[in-house]
């Protein structure tokens, strides 16, 4: 099996060298990694550090590719799954959110469960009062994915505890036709996925999600607002 690692970055100059090395010290047994990083226009130092890290590693299972200008996540992951070359495609976010080696247990329960999809929910919980959810904002958050995780269900026919999770493992199926721009390409994703009938494994993950002083993107009201239209729309509409 071989494992396409897209890794779509914009303005992370504070951790895309730990999030990259991670990666590519990542090993995971009978599976052949490959990484694809996407500058999605970044106006700070994160192409500087990229490509000194290029340098410096004798991996030549990299690729880098560069968006001259800002086009969005969901554009720069699109632009991943296009110059990708495994079986199999799983995304990693360019922060220190997400830890990489649990893309060894996603990649396991393909391997030896037979899974199609797998997907890394950090919410089949109740809400950590002691701890992230403690800040109104990231409550908010909480209730919002469990709610989009839970619409998606509805719609869709197939439960589902985190759709908004960067961890998705899936197959490269160059059939299917993904449109979104940004924060929108994960219920995109997950539609078109569960409307070709792909089956959804869902394994906890542990996540250490940062704040927004330290350079989160995602708004929470906006981006929720264009996921239940994705939602809406591919379901009925497109």
């Amino acid at each position: 099996m071989k494992l396409s690692v897209i890794i779509p970055v914009f303005n992370e100059e504070k951790t895309i060298v730990s999030v990259v090395k991670a990666v590519i010290a990542l090993t995971i047994s009978h599976v052949e990694k490959e990484i694809v990083i996407i500058d999605d226009g970044s106006s700070d130092e994160t192409v500087i550090k990229v490509k000194e890290i290029l340098k410096k590693t004798k991996n030549k299972n990299i690729k880098f590719i560069q968006h001259v200008s800002n086009k969005g996540k969901g554009s720069a992951i699109r632009t991943g799954i296009k110059n990708a070359t495994g079986d199999y495609v799983v995304i990693q976010d360019a922060d220190l959110e997400y830890n990489p080696q649990d893309i060894a247990r996603l990649a396991e329960v393909v391997m030896k469960k037979g899974a199609q999809v797998v997907y890394g929910t950090r919410l089949n919980r109740l809400p950590h009062f002691s701890k992230e959810e403690r800040r109104p904002r990231f409550l908010l958050h909480y209730i919002g994915n469990r709610f989009l995780s839970l619409l998606t269900s509805i719609l869709y026919g197939q439960w589902v505890t985190d759709m908004e999770t960067c961890y998705k493992l899936f197959p490269r199926d160059t059939t299917l036709q993904l449109n979104a721009k940004g924060f929108e390409f994960e219920p995109e994703i997950t539609a078109k996925l569960m409307k070709k009938k792909y089956r959804i494994y869902e394994i906890p993950i542990k996540a250490s999600p940062r704040g927004y002083e330290e350079g989160k993107k995602l708004d929470t009201i906006k981006d929720g607002q264009k996921a239940v239209w994705t939602l809406l729309k591919y379901r009925f509409v497109d």
